[in-house]
């Protein structure tokens, strides 16, 4: 007999049939630190050395850009969960060649794509800005950044292409490793390029851009080097530099990785719109969402790394068909995720003014930006629930059911409810504010009920995208 929600909660977080917490550390240990250095610590940082341009304008533009860069990271991490995916079940299964081959036509279908969505940003930055609405001050500030920030995307999807092979084959130590090395890289050109020291030019904002450059291009050397030339890696007969090995592999990579870099950019593209529906309330309600969205990045870190690691552990499970260790693991790992984040959460709303002038250093829009945060803050649990259930579909080639649920609720929910609240003649700012941004958690709260059905059900164990059905018999 089914038992009701609660109680197979209970039960699963117990369960010895799943992963001991032991080893679910163990893997989401170095994700917390590569999700701490690439979505929190440098973006915080790199924030507040721009903070101390004593520009409000300087500021939102940085916030306003980086909600386009972080959509297109997105998108490379799509194509990544693709990689993950195909490599996981692949290697849970022993067909070791086959991952090889999924490295190489990953890495060259990542490679063109990269091109092109680097060259549209870099020749259409002028309109992007023009189309979000900013101010002309922040337009003019924003759009050599951008032409900068463009290259350096480039070379973030190329690293991304191999992150997903080693996660796919439960490494997730050398990740970290590689992301520690390009913080200290990003961190040192950052400060020098910023401000202009140790000899470098003073570049203001655009010295930004050019050490995201610097970052993702040593990244990017350090992971190709670590594919090609592990010794480890030779079973798997990885050869970047052959034509395209298997194109059902291909196709099957493509099945995967599309619907997941569309749920995912739809996802990155809701706080875009968040910030288009904000933009008109002026440059201090900009800085405002985006010193908010920082803070509740900072809060979600762990609900990122513990992300991650449910796709690595799921996708091994599911090829290695242990059913009943899927679910024990989703319900750890969902339980670990929820003490992490209410932990960091509370801490944040106990002195929300002391974070925000971290950034805020003419303390312009402190007070408006902390009554936000303590009404929003703790509907990041919608959002951390949504994110980990949806990488465990994504793990058994659910993948079009997370893309069909996050398309489908954002475009007949959160997209038109936030414009209409936009619209509406409300005089209390922070009213407004808060009623256009707690329509996004609302719809993330509305997902988690889809994919809670699903994992319900049964029919899950036998999902059509997965290689259960390409795999030799």
């Amino acid at each position: 007999m089914k038992k009701n929600m609660l109680a197979s909660y209970i039960y699963g977080i117990t369960d010895p049939n799943g992963e001991s917490y032991h080893n679910i550390f163990k893997y989401f240990l170095p994700e917390l630190i590569t999700a701490f250095v690439l979505y929190s610590a440098l973006c915080l940082l790199d924030a507040h050395w721009i903070g101390h341009l004593k520009s409000t304008s300087a500021y939102a533009t940085l916030g306003v850009t980086n909600q386009v860069i972080h959509f297109l990271v997105k998108v490379s991490e799509g194509l990544s969960v693709g990689s993950i995916i195909l490599c996981g079940q692949y290697n849970g299964a022993g067909f070791f060649k086959r991952v090889g081959n999924t490295v190489n036509d990953a890495f060259w279908l990542t490679f063109i794509i990269g091109i092109i969505i680097s060259s549209i940003l870099f020749f259409g930055a002028h309109w992007i800005y023009i189309l979000l609405g900013v101010p002309k001050k922040m337009l003019s500030l924003g759009v050599p950044f951008l032409k900068l920030r463009a290259i350096g995307i480039f070379f973030t999807f190329l690293y991304f292409a191999f992150i997903g092979f080693l996660r796919g084959i439960k490494n997730t130590r050398t990740p970290m490793q590689i992301f520690i090395v390009g913080a200290i890289v990003f961190i040192f050109f950052d400060y020098a390029l910023i401000f202009g020291k140790f000899g470098f030019p003073e570049m203001k904002l655009n010295g930004s851009a050019l050490a995201t450059v610097v970052q993702y291009s040593v990244m990017f050397f350090i992971a190709l080097c670590v594919v090609l030339f592990n010794k480890e890696y030779r079973k798997y007969g990885i050869h970047l530099f052959s034509t395209i090995k298997d194109l059902n592999n291909v196709k099957l990579f493509l099945i995967l990785s599309l619907p997941v870099v569309i749920d995912k950019a739809t996802m990155a593209a809701a706080y875009i719109w968040l910030g288009k529906m904000i933009a008109p309330m002026g440059k201090n309600a900009i800085a405002s969402f985006s010193v908010i969205k920082d803070l509740d990045r900072l809060a979600f870190l762990p609900a990122v790394a513990f992300a991650q690691v449910i796709t690595l552990l799921v996708s091994n499970d599911f090829g290695a068909s242990n059913f009943v260790g899927i679910k024990s693991n989703i319900k750890k790992v969902l339980f670990l995720a929820s003490i992490f984040v209410l932990i960091i959460i509370l801490i944040l709303m106990s002195k929300p003014k002391l974070f925000i002038q971290f950034f805020d250093k003419k303390g312009a829009f402190t007070d408006f930006s902390a009554k936000c945060f303590h009404i929003l803050g703790i509907f990041i649990f919608f959002d951390l629930l949504q994110l980990i259930l949806s990488g465990a579909l994504r793990a058994i080639g659910a993948v079009k059911l997370v893309m069909y649920t996050r398309v489908i609720i954002c475009f007949s929910l959160f997209f038109p409810l936030s414009y209409l609240i936009s619209q509406l003649a409300i005089s209390n700012q922070l009213m407004k504010f808060v009623l256009i941004f707690g329509i996004f958690y609302i719809s993330n709260g509305i997902m988690c009920m889809v994919y809670i059905n699903k994992f319900r059900s049964y029919s899950w164990k036998k999902e059509p995208d997965s290689i259960q059905s390409i795999l030799p018999k």
